[in-house]
């Protein structure tokens, strides 16, 4: 009996998620299948056009971005095949457009924790949407000038797709969201697996030396790294008492930030899209580069700003 109690609380917990995922889902599915039959998203895709155009994806597809960005990753995937037929998607496409959503998802509710760590909200998630922007359309122009990945899209999981009867359409919602339960499951366990055998400190102790060269250092580190793996909640989360006690130097915190922002919770969300036949070199390994890159280049700005400016525009200390 004691055995089963923590898988019980494991359990219980995913339970919970996943409710909080149905309650906003559900009703954004249906409202987007609805407003779909009423031709309401091909007169709205036009002004995705412009920002789709430069990543190579169709219009439509900005609805599911636009989602993603206020909802979090579960509120976009079940849109994708929705939106645009499978049929008329390569893996590429799938690949772009995953990459996009990946850097910046659930805005509303991740920049309030990181805002509440001391960076500033403004600053982090233009960062975070043109650094998904930049990734996406330098992914995109290097598949299409070598070809890669330009075979029909052939995913796991085929979130619903439109259908002209509202009952194969309701069946077909049901047959989602009982995937998206068993994903969760096996993606909640196969995390705490990793964390009981001490697989999950190895990896994080093993990225240490690449979060330098990203221009993170000390305990930001390790803060950087469980944000990365298991999400910003977790990590900015940590950020928030460092940065209070005054243990993290606030520029690092900041630099902390931004990382996790171009990259975190890898494990969960790299799995998730890749159900959807996105490419893991696009959507883990360029992604992983991009991170460490891009953070490094804005170290190496910040190094050159002014506490005057910094605390003025960049970051604001809690309590102040």
């Amino acid at each position: 009996m004691p055995l089963l109690m923590p898988v019980w609380r494991k359990t219980r917990e995913t339970l919970e998620i996943y409710w909080v995922l149905v309650r906003i889902t559900v009703p954004i599915a249906i409202l987007t299948e609805l407003l779909s039959r009423m031709g309401a998203i091909e007169a709205v895709a036009p002004v995705f056009a412009p920002v789709m155009n430069l990543i190579g994806l169709p219009p439509e597809l900005g609805l599911a971005w636009l989602t993603g960005m206020l909802v979090g990753i579960w509120g976009a995937v079940p849109l994708v095949f929705t939106l645009v037929p499978v049929s008329s998607l390569s893996v590429a496409d799938v690949t772009v457009f995953s990459a996009l959503i990946l850097f910046a998802h659930g805005l509303p509710i991740e920049q309030k924790i990181i805002e509440k760590a001391g960076p500033g909200v403004i600053a982090t998630t233009l960062l975070r949407i043109g650094g998904g922007l930049l990734y996406a359309f330098l992914l995109h122009h290097f598949l299409e000038v070598t070809g890669w990945l330009s075979a029909p899209v052939n995913p796991v999981w085929t979130a619903m797709g439109a259908t002209p009867d509202w009952a194969d359409y309701f069946w077909g919602l049901g047959e989602t969201m009982l995937s998206m339960l068993v994903i969760l499951l096996v993606l909640s366990f196969g995390l705490e697996i990793l964390r009981l055998t001490g697989v999950l400190a190895l990896m994080m102790k093993a990225l240490s030396p690449v979060l330098r060269l990203a221009g993170i250092r000390g305990e930001a580190e390790h803060l950087t790294a469980i944000g990365l793996f298991l999400g910003i909640s977790y990590g900015a989360g940590l950020l928030i008492r460092e940065a209070q006690s005054g243990a993290i130097s606030p520029r690092q915190v900041f630099l902390s930030c931004v990382f996790m922002g171009f990259a975190h919770s890898v494990i969960e969300d790299t799995i998730v899209v890749m159900s959807l036949g996105a490419d893991v070199y696009g959507v883990l390994v360029g992604r992983l580069v991009f991170a460490i890159v891009a953070t490094a280049a804005i170290a190496a700005l910040l190094h050159r700003l002014s506490d005057k400016v910094f605390f003025a525009r960049m970051f604001r200390p809690q309590g102040t």
